[in-house]
């Protein structure tokens, strides 16, 4: 897979990183929110499997090498800003470390 940007032409984080916005590519479901690297996004761009850059542990992490639960590149789009990936993906299994399928499941507030 190749992008139309180089990794150099993103706006990123103090960091050095750029959020990634996870999706269901069927459903369009949020199913996560983590960080990405140079080195990750290079790696999700040449395997085709999400590679994030764990912040807790400090190190490249592809989703899916421990859990089995892997996220299979469909489609990376750029906002308008370059500060924000949003990676469209097969996701199989759960996408949250607890088993549920997407990290948002705790409500916080809604409208009644």
């Amino acid at each position: 897979m190749k992008s139309k940007f180089s990794f150099d032409e993103f706006k990123l984080n103090s960091d050095g990183m750029i959020p990634v916005i996870t999706q269901d590519y069927k459903t369009n479901e949020v199913l996560m929110l983590a960080y990405m690297t140079k080195e990750s996004f290079e790696k999700t761009l040449e395997t085709g499997k999400m590679t994030y850059f764990s912040r807790s542990r400090q190190e490249l992490w592809t989703k899916g090498d421990t859990s089995g639960h892997y996220q299979y590149v469909k489609s990376l789009d750029i906002d308008c800003d370059k500060d924000t990936i949003l990676a469209k993906v097969e996701q199989v299994g759960a996408a949250c470390h607890t088993g549920n399928r997407t990290c948002f499941f705790t409500r916080l507030a809604q409208e009644e």
